[in-house]
């Protein structure tokens, strides 16, 4: 489309988000340009060779309810790329391998009473019901004691506890009730019918819809600096004047950052002060996500909860089943605070865990059957939500005259994903306009 006002608008962040933004702005006109540490794009999404093998460094899956993702597809002619898989879910608690996800597994699962199964049950089925626009009564709520007076101690003890212990650690019962609510709610939605779940994948991974981004907004007057960091947005009398990269300063007319809160103060220190104290104190979970290539499978399920006194995981993915590979992939998520000592340890002190839980859930695996296994690390994986989270975040367009700051964060309650990102980033990109 012809645009008469024109602008030049960097983007920080090559992640899902920073790249709906670029689109949107090339779609309406103007000229974004993004700058991305990294060499390649995709952020949490983006690739690597994993011994001949292009995957994702950390696992994604798509629901029936990701409209935004979808929209995206289209638009960019891949839609024919998506594939859905009818998938299961399991429970390894107790050392038994136990079906999960579906009523029939509930009322069968051994280790619960029938009361507690019904409180369950009853929690879950209604967390899906509630409308996804409701959310706000559960905002000041915590998380734990919500699901405790909904489905008793037993329950809690069994199937949820160690879910919160083993990612959350020290934070664990100052969690909002909607941000809990909202991961409820997307799994319940993949539902179409009461036993069954239907997720999807693209062909060829994220880099289907990473690269088919990136392509239309370099053909459509965009431009996309990879190993470019930026290392200070220059603010001059209230307002955007650039961007500082070792090149030096450029000129834009406006500038919308996507990548990761924390790093706004060292990025943009001449914001007021009282607003990078607000991106200061927020905090992240980091993420030490393992994934094993094996000759054969661990289980039949794409999703696996643990609860094992000898494991420190909540559970783990194996992706295979959900994307059929020629070899079959698991991926195992340690996920912590990063000030927490265990997230210091070496990559093989996590890898061999792996091989070893691995071999716990199926004893017929043996060192022979693991092709290779690799730790990818992130740091802020994802944000620690406390009850009314949302207040402690600042608003993305800041008191500065052509600047927006966000991230995933933003979108809370609902957790991190491709979709909301897209819708996010899409949105973003309309009000800089």
């Amino acid at each position: 489309m012809i645009n008469s006002s024109k602008q030049r608008i960097a983007v920080l962040g090559a992640g899902p988000m920073g790249l709906a933004v670029a689109y949107q702005l090339a779609r309406d006109g103007h000229q974004p340009v993004i700058f991305e540490a990294d060499d390649r794009v995709g952020g949490m999404t983006a690739c690597f060779d994993f011994n001949g093998l292009s995957i994702e460094r950390y696992y994604h899956f798509h629901c029936i309810s990701d409209a935004g993702f979808l929209t995206m597809l289209d638009e960019l002619g891949l839609a024919d790329r998506m594939r859905w898989t009818e998938t299961k879910m399991g429970y390894w608690y107790n050392k038994r391998l136990q079906p999960w996800g579906n009523p029939m597994a509930l009322l069968k699962f051994k280790g619960l009473g029938m009361v507690a199964k019904v409180r369950y049950g009853l929690h879950a089925f209604l967390s899906t019901k509630r409308k996804r626009e409701d959310w706000r009564p559960l905002d000041h709520i915590e998380a734990t004691g919500w699901i405790r007076r909904w489905v008793g101690e037993e329950a809690w003890r069994v199937l949820w506890k160690r879910l919160f212990d083993y990612k959350f650690y020290d934070y664990s019962d100052n969690l909002s009730a909607a941000w809990i609510w909202s991961r409820i709610r997307r799994i319940g939605t993949s539902r179409y019918s009461m036993f069954r779940e239907k997720l999807g994948y693209l062909e060829g991974g994220s880099d289907t819809l990473l690269h088919g981004m990136k392509s239309w907004i370099e053909a459509n007057g965009g431009e996309i600096r990879l190993s470019t960091p930026v290392r200070k947005v220059v603010l001059e009398n209230g307002a955007v004047k650039g961007v500082e990269t070792t090149n030096g300063v450029e000129g834009f007319d406006k500038v919308i950052s996507t990548i990761p809160l924390p790093f706004v103060p060292r990025l943009i220190p001449d914001l007021p002060a009282d607003i990078n104290a607000k991106f200061a104190a927020l905090k992240n979970v980091a993420v030490v996500c393992v994934i094993a290539k094996l000759k054969k499978p661990v289980t039949e399920n794409f999703w696996l909860n643990t609860n094992d006194d000898d494991m420190d995981i909540p559970g783990l993915v194996e992706y295979t089943n959900l994307r059929p590979m020629d070899h079959h992939v698991v991926y195992v998520p340690f996920y912590m605070p990063g000030e927490h000592p265990k997230y210091g340890d070496s990559d093989d002190v996590f890898t061999d865990k792996v091989r070893r839980y691995l071999k716990m859930i199926n004893p017929s695996l043996t060192d022979a059957d693991f092709i290779d296994v690799r730790a990818n690390r992130y740091r802020y994986a994802q944000p620690i939500c406390p009850p009314g989270y949302m207040e402690s975040i600042p608003p993305r367009k800041l008191p500065v005259d052509g600047l927006w700051v966000a991230d995933t964060s933003h979108y809370y309650p609902e957790d991190r994903g491709i979709s909301e990102s897209i819708d996010f980033g899409r949105m973003m990109a309309r009000e800089a306009e």
